[in-house]
C-alpha cells in the first residue's frame, strides 16, 4: 500500500510537472559570462535596403519591366550553373577532343529539347539579361563558356549574332559597379527572401 501511494505521487508530480512545461520550448546554445548566462543564437542574413524612389513613372516601370525579365530568366541561368558544374565533374580535362564533342553533342541535343522552344520566344532583353546571370552562376561569361565547349570558331559566330542584336557574349556580371547589375543583384535577393 505504501509502495502504491509513493508511485502514485510521483506519477502525479510527473504530470503536473509536464503540464506547466512549456510546448514550443527550445533548447539552445549558451555561454557562461561570470554569473550570467548569455544565450547563443545564429540569426540568418538581412539585406537592408532603402525603400525603392522612382523619379517618375516611366522610371518605375522600367523597373518593374526588369524585375519581371530577371524572374522570367533567373531558373534558366541557375540550371546552366547546375549543368556546367555537371560538365565539369563528368568530362575530365584531358578527355580526347571526340569524347568532349560526343559528350558536348549529346548534352546540346537535350538542352535545346527542353530549352528550344522556350528560348526562341525570349526577347532581345530576356537575353542580355541571362547572359549577365548566366555570368552570374557560372562565374564565366557565355563566350568563354562557348569557346570551352565549343572552340573558338563557334564562339566567334554566336558573338558576332549576338552583335547584331545589340548583345554581348563577353558581358560581365558586375553588382558593385554597373548600376543595371545592382538592381538585378538587388532583385534577385528579394526574390530569394520571398519579397518580390
Amino acid at each position: 500500500m505504501k509502495r502504491l501511494f509513493v508511485i502514485w505521487i510521483c506519477i502525479s508530480f510527473t504530470a503536473i510537472a509536464s503540464a506547466q512545461w512549456p510546448k514550443n520550448l527550445q533548447i539552445i546554445q549558451g555561454e557562461l559570462s561570470g554569473k550570467d548566462t548569455i544565450a547563443h543564437v545564429d540569426l540568418p542574413e538581412v539585406g537592408i535596403y532603402p525603400p525603392r524612389v522612382f523619379k517618375n513613372k516611366t522610371e518605375e516601370q522600367q523597373y518593374w519591366r526588369l524585375v519581371m525579365r530577371v524572374k522570367k530568366v533567373l531558373p534558366y541561368a541557375k540550371e546552366a550553373g547546375v549543368l556546367v558544374r555537371k560538365y565539369e565533374v563528368e568530362v575530365p580535362a584531358n578527355a580526347r577532343g571526340r569524347d568532349r564533342r560526343i559528350y558536348v553533342k549529346r548534352a546540346e541535343e537535350e538542352l535545346m529539347r527542353k530549352y528550344g522552344p522556350i528560348m526562341k520566344k525570349m526577347s532581345i532583353n530576356d537575353g542580355r539579361i541571362l547572359i549577365k546571370l548566366i555570368d552570374r552562376e557560372t562565374h564565366k561569361a557565355s563566350y568563354d563558356l562557348i569557346h570551352e565547349l565549343k572552340g573558338g570558331v563557334p564562339a566567334a559566330f554566336w558573338q558576332g549574332v549576338a552583335r547584331i542584336f545589340g548583345n554581348n557574349l563577353k558581358a560581365k556580371y558586375d553588382p558593385y559597379g554597373d548600376r543595371e547589375d545592382r538592381q538585378i543583384e538587388q532583385i534577385i535577393q528579394f526574390i530569394e527572401m520571398g519579397v518580390i
